[in-house]
């Protein structure tokens, strides 16, 4: 019989080496190691390594998708949503293996594919509703079509991930994405969304300063 909290476990500790070490250089042998399981026993819950992969990166979406929801529901306009999604962005960029991203695209290509093609339908319906609302609430411009919008957003953000575009030895993901969040944030501010954004931009600045003090 399968144990549900046993196989959570397994994807947890499996996800957070690969996160940290690359997925190369992570065997089964390792994790079954690192967790003080058998083999066999890790076995009774995936079938292979690619499995176990796959099964991580579902399970990482599916923790997105709830994370999004719970900014959501906190945030207090369009703006706010953005930048406490490009937070937890970053936050998860600071956890990533410059060479994780590598090995999906080299070695696991088929799960890579799969998992890119979920996670774009994912940010595209995440952004396309956050431009709807920015608009509404005169945050972003009026003269803009969200849809086309959201899309270019999508189509931008596998950009960041293109090693052949930005080598990871000479531009680090994290930059990356701030200037990615920023560029996409002036694009599509109004006036008054200009000046509420360099609000949030001074308080984060604050807020950062009075954590290196």
């Amino acid at each position: 019989m399968v144990n549900f909290n046993q196989k959570e476990l397994i994807l947890e500790q499996a996800g957070q080496l690969f996160m940290r070490y690359g997925i190369k250089s992570v065997s089964m042998e390792d994790i079954a190691r690192e967790m003080g399981i058998s083999k066999k026993t890790l076995y009774q819950y995936v079938e292979n390594k690619q499995d176990l992969i796959h099964q991580i990166f579902e399970r990482k979406i599916h923790e997105e998708k709830q994370v999004m929801a719970d900014i959501r529901a906190a945030a207090s306009d369009a703006m706010d949503e953005l930048l406490q999604i490009a937070k937890y962005v970053l936050g998860v960029l600071r956890e990533l293996s410059p060479t994780t991203v590598y090995d999906l695209q080299k070695y696991y290509r088929e799960t890579w594919n799969s998992m890119e093609a979920l996670q774009q339908r994912h940010i595209y319906s995440i952004i396309l509703q956050n431009l709807k609302w920015g608009m509404e609430q005169g945050l972003y411009r009026q003269q803009m079509n969200p849809e086309i919008v959201a899309k270019l957003y999508v189509a931008k953000s596998s950009f960041v991930a293109d090693e052949d575009l930005f080598p990871p030895e000479d531009y680090h993901l994290e930059v990356l994405y701030r200037e990615f969040i920023s560029y996409h944030l002036h694009g599509i501010a109004s006036e008054k969304g200009r000046q509420m954004l360099d609000t949030y931009l001074r308080n984060t600045i604050n807020q950062d300063d009075e954590k290196t003090a």
